[in-house]
């Protein structure tokens, strides 16, 4: 008798180059796309695990680009945007593949959220034990004199300012200041919709909503009103909502910096845009030709008035 064995058929052959050609293909175009949206380098494993990344323009660990990549397709997105994104095969698609990409990442989604929510909390219960301890801030702090402020609420950690940070009305973050001016946040800390509160609300007085420290000392000096230091442009509008949930009647002007020397005034744009989203008014600095200045405390320490 003998025995005759089958050979690989040409099909079966085919049929694994394809795929292998289809996994080739998803791989490169999800590397593209991420390139191009993000400027991220990236080399796909085609595991179908999630798989995160630092965005470049984004603070490291903060682990916010994201992908799944399985045989012939794949899902990526930016949780900072949340954009996402999925990826076929030149002429196909599988979408049931994609369906069990999608629930991976945003399975992944949720235990990073409850990760974020966890170090906050952490860094939360850190700044609440070390504040009492922290002495009030030297008026003679080489930032406090150069700015021509006082140290109101801030304290001070050896040569460092020590900005409290609340959100919902519980401090939630530090903000350090350094005697050359640098700023840092504790890292994993909260930041979206906190604030440095200066002064105190009260009835019928407007609540002036602003970005950094020495604008809101600034404000509050020359005006008397009370002040929400979001920290930056990106953060007025989280900050204003916010402030507005928990009082509905109060006034809210959003005194912005002015950016003139930068396209697109980023400044007044995310004032206006925080002004416009709780009905309140958008108010900035203007500065005499060729002044370098952009905010409330640049134009008080050209001699302007800081009235609004």
């Amino acid at each position: 008798m003998s025995v005759q064995t089958r050979a690989p058929t040409l099909g079966g052959a085919w049929a694994a180059r394809k795929a292998l050609g289809d996994q080739l293909d998803v791989s490169a175009k999800l590397a593209d796309q991420i390139l191009a949206a993000t400027g991220l380098r990236v080399t796909p494993a085609q595991d179908g695990q999630i798989h995160r990344h630092d965005h470049p323009d984004g603070k490291r660990g903060n682990k916010r680009v994201w992908l799944v990549c399985r045989h012939n397709v794949a899902v990526w997105g930016d949780w900072g945007t949340g954009e996402q994104n999925t990826v076929f095969p030149d002429g196909q698609q599988d979408p049931e593949a994609a369906r069990q990409a999608r629930q991976e990442a945003e399975r992944a989604s949720r235990e990073r959220q409850a990760e974020v929510e966890r170090e906050r909390a952490h860094v939360a219960r850190q700044c609440r034990h070390e504040w009492p301890g922290l002495p009030a801030a030297d008026p003679a702090h080489p930032y406090l004199v150069k700015k021509g402020i006082p140290p109101l609420a801030l304290r001070q950690d050896g040569g460092k300012l020590i900005v409290p940070l609340y959100h919902e009305l519980i401090l939630a973050n530090f903000q350090t200041i350094g005697p050359d001016g640098s700023k840092r946040f504790r890292t994993g800390g909260r930041k979206k919709g906190a604030y440095y509160p200066v002064g105190g609300l009260r009835p019928g007085v407007p609540l002036l909503v602003c970005e950094g420290v020495a604008t809101g000392h600034t404000l509050h000096q020359a005006t008397g009103y009370p002040v929400a230091c979001a920290m930056d442009a990106g953060n007025l509008l989280p900050v204003a909502r916010s402030l507005r949930a928990r009082h509905p009647d109060l006034a809210i002007i959003v005194a912005a910096d002015n950016d003139h020397r930068t396209d697109g005034n980023p400044g007044i744009t995310a004032g206006r845009a925080a002004a416009s989203a709780v009905g309140g008014r958008c108010v900035w600095p203007e500065f005499p030709q060729g002044a370098e200045g952009t905010d409330w405390n640049d134009l008080a320490a050209i001699g302007g008035e800081v009235s609004l």
